[in-house]
């Protein structure tokens, strides 16, 4: 990423998604199943920590020449999510959201991992009350939101490597996709467009040479999972395209 040509402006370079080469990791099983259990166990932290401060991260590919957003989807459900989650106690943010990508993202052969370059802030938004209502802002009448979640740009290297939760779907979901679709990702996600609007996003259309499938193996990769390149129904459900 750099500095654009307009005042203010910073630049991001957006690779093939092709280029990347996905594998399998140990799962990483959710803490609540149900809404009802998550709001109640978000009411606790805050009634033992105060503010809940989540972080999550926008990585951007291509397909077809379009910016495309990774979101971990849950299974087989319908729940969407960036990578990203909770900070700790007095935990910076960007520390804690590298912290949180090489949670659900990062393979586990040390050999295979690319540091995460976090950028900057592209939204903030409050939840005022213990339920799954988000705004861009905090409402006046709200002294102190619930949770204040702020979302990160992070520019990924021309091609590298992703160990995914073996109970999660990496998905690469268009743009137009999640412009104003309430309905299916949630206010936050469905935001994401408007705020990249401000941002330039150079697509780059010619593939990096190609990762050498089977080095995960090699190298002592999870479990002996090689890793792939994107296709259409990707045999381990690392990643799929909307």
């Amino acid at each position: 990423m750099h500095r654009g040509a307009g005042a203010g402006q910073t630049a991001y370079s957006v690779f093939p998604v092709g280029n990347y080469k996905f594998g399998a990791k140990q799962p990483k099983p959710e803490k609540d199943n149900l809404t009802e259990s998550r709001l109640l166990r978000i009411k606790q932290k805050y009634d033992a920590e105060g503010v809940r401060r989540t972080v999550d991260a926008i990585l951007l590919v291509a397909q077809h020449s379009h910016p495309h957003v990774l979101l971990l989807q849950y299974g087989q459900s319908h729940f969407f999510k960036l990578p990203g989650g909770k900070l700790k106690p007095d935990e910076d943010e960007v520390a804690g959201l590298r912290r949180k990508l090489e949670l659900y993202l990062s393979p586990e052969s040390e050999l295979l991992r690319s540091p995460w370059d976090i950028g900057e802030a592209v939204g903030c938004w409050s939840r005022p009350n213990f339920d799954t209502v988000f705004y861009p802002y905090n409402p006046p009448h709200i002294t102190r939101p619930k949770e204040v979640k702020k979302l990160f740009m992070v520019q990924l290297p021309e091609a590298t490597y992703f160990g995914v939760p073996k109970n999660y779907n990496l998905v690469a979901v268009p743009l137009f996709e999640l412009y104003d679709n309430y309905s299916r990702y949630g206010p936050v996600i469905a935001s994401i467009p408007s705020m990249l609007s401000r941002l330039r996003l150079n697509t780059v259309a010619a593939p990096a040479a190609p990762l050498a499938a089977g080095d995960a193996a090699a190298s002592g990769g999870a479990q002996g999972d090689e890793y792939e390149g994107v296709t259409e129904t990707h045999r381990r459900s690392s990643i799929a395209m909307a």
